[in-house]
């Protein structure tokens, strides 16, 4: 749960980052600014829980173990250990909404929720969004269960307090205070990274917990830090209110996530690229490719467009549109701006949905439930990715972004990263494919056949649906 992130997040300017929460901070008047905090702090803490986790791991025999005549290692069953792990979280609701972060609650198969005065609830995983790392739980309503309230994250300024309260390594209810260092930080955790930083102490066992303002009110999620020993190092990250706001009515609403879809391939305007198309600055994303049939097509986007403006706000780079494109709800009618040739252009534009999403953002399911969904998050092979995939020109498939903890999949071996190919001797192209191949096993009473390319490897898998 607190593994480094070197691999994934440190390709060179980040020593390390942890999953560990981080802060954030509100802006308010002088004469607002408490002499201390103790005042908030005995409002919010007793909304502020620790959240505890039991994964069952079952030890997996090795090659070895059948290769050699010497030993009888694997001739007997596998043994399951128990993990277990710790991180934070916060009452929204005296209905029992809990928010915490994903990577918390992503593995578990138990999950207990523990009040300041030591009281423990069993929790049910109500919708997870690995995008933006923001979990909701539910536990049964306690008498006089004290909440926590949102606060406005885009009013936060660098140098305003701010206080973050969680169990860093198990101890609960801790509090440290510190400023708002930074907004909008984009750590490459993910395409929607726009990160609260902080000075905060933040240490393992603080993620899913809540960073405070001034006035006691929530604007952000701690999330990861920034740290080459383990420990807080001052450089903490918080997802903003305004994103693990909307991210959490969405889950309880619905159990997963709509995000807004344009249709478009972008890359970074360079200074020699805008010489070439005749545009004056580098700012703005530069379209490299449209989707056919995509909203921007049907607006007449196309390539060597560069966009510089979206739903009325500046376009600096390309993560600032993929956010502002992610963040509209499909369906709804807006206005880009594009620069073709050097000539500005208000393009009016209808959101879409995300086809290439599939995303197991809702709970996972219940031993009553496994056998009826697959687990499998798909989308179309990333095109980057197709080298490192091993990958032979011309294949075609559906990538595998993640494989939803204990289900069907996850339980017959598919793995995130694998290309399935094929689906019960069916070629496939995206994830409506495969639904509709499992629907017709489901309903067959039979195991689903892929096969999947592995590294450079053809291997077939079957996955078994309901039993009969």
């Amino acid at each position: 749960m607190f593994a480094v992130l070197n691999k994934r997040l440190c390709a060179g300017l980040i020593a390390a980052i942890l999953i560990c929460p981080a802060a954030g901070f509100a802006p308010v008047a002088a004469q607002e600014i408490p002499n201390d905090f103790t005042a908030i702090v005995r409002q919010k803490i007793p909304a502020v829980v620790a959240i505890t986790t039991r994964q069952i791991i079952q030890d997996q025999a090795t090659l070895n173990d059948f290769l050699s005549p010497f030993d009888s290692r694997g001739l007997g069953p596998a043994q399951p250990r128990v993990r277990e792990a710790l991180g934070s979280g916060f009452v929204i609701s005296l209905e029992g909404y809990v928010v915490t972060n994903n990577h918390v609650v992503a593995d578990a198969n138990e999950i207990h929720v523990v009040f300041s005065d030591k009281q423990t609830s069993p929790a049910r995983l109500v919708g997870r969004d690995p995008a933006t790392d923001i979990a909701v739980l539910k536990i049964d309503p306690r008498p006089n269960m004290t909440t926590t309230t949102w606060g406005d994250s885009d009013a936060m300024q660098p140098g305003a307090w701010t206080i973050a309260i969680g169990s860093p390594f198990g101890l609960g209810g801790t509090v440290t205070v510190g400023v708002l260092s930074a907004r909008s930080r984009d750590i490459q955790a993910g395409p929607y990274d726009d990160f609260l930083q902080t000075d905060a102490s933040i240490n393992q066992g603080n993620s899913g917990g809540p960073l405070f303002n001034a006035r006691g009110e929530v604007i952000g999620v701690n999330t990861a830090i920034v740290s080459p020993s383990g420990g807080s190092i001052g450089i903490g990250f918080a997802v903003p209110s305004r994103t693990a706001q909307s991210v959490v009515d969405q889950l309880i609403r619905t159990g997963r996530i709509e995000r807004g879809f344009i249709g478009v391939r972008l890359q970074e305007v360079t200074p020699s690229i805008a010489e070439a198309l005749g545009i004056a600055g580098s700012k703005g994303a530069l379209v490299a490719s449209v989707e056919p049939d995509s909203p921007a097509a049907k607006a007449g986007i196309q390539a060597g467009d560069v966009i510089t403006r979206f739903n009325g706000k500046d376009i600096q780079s390309v993560h600032d549109l993929t956010l502002a494109a992610a963040s509209q709800k499909p369906g709804t009618k807006t206005t880009l701006t594009r620069n073709r040739g050097g000539s500005q252009e208000d393009v009016a534009l209808v959101i879409g949905q995300r086809k290439d999403e599939e995303v197991q953002t809702g709970a996972v399911p219940g031993p009553e439930a496994a056998d009826q969904r697959l687990g499998l998050s798909l989308s179309p092979i990333p095109d980057e990715a197709r080298q490192q995939l091993g990958l032979q020109p011309g294949t075609t498939g559906v990538f595998v972004q993640d494989v939803a903890p204990n289900s069907v999949a996850d339980q017959n071996g598919l793995r995130a990263g694998d290309v399935i190919v094929s689906a019960n001797n069916r070629d496939v192209t995206q994830p409506s494919d495969i639904q509709e191949e499992w629907a017709k096993s489901r309903q067959q009473n039979k195991p689903i056949l892929f096969r999947i390319e592995r590294q450079g490897q053809s291997l077939f898998v079957a996955v078994a649906t309901a039993k009969s």
